[in-house]
């Protein structure tokens, strides 16, 4: 797999080092990109797209009262 480099500021680093538990800048940079995509596949997955229009039907109607 291909690398890349990034310059990050450092506390922007520390932050990312902090909320993933890690020791190095550049693990952290990336279990926080990886979780990132994951969490926008899920919710693709959940809330469909502009395509899944056929899955919503119309409103039910209201039942009476009274």
């Amino acid at each position: 797999m291909a690398q890349v480099t990034v310059s990050l500021d450092a506390n922007l680093a520390i932050d990312a080092m902090m909320l993933s538990g890690t020791k190095n800048p550049q693990d952290a940079v990336e279990l926080i990109l990886r979780d990132f995509l994951e969490r926008g596949r899920r919710t693709g997955t959940r809330t469909g797209d502009a395509a899944d229009g056929h899955r919503v039907g119309p409103d039910r109607p209201t039942v009476q009262e009274g």
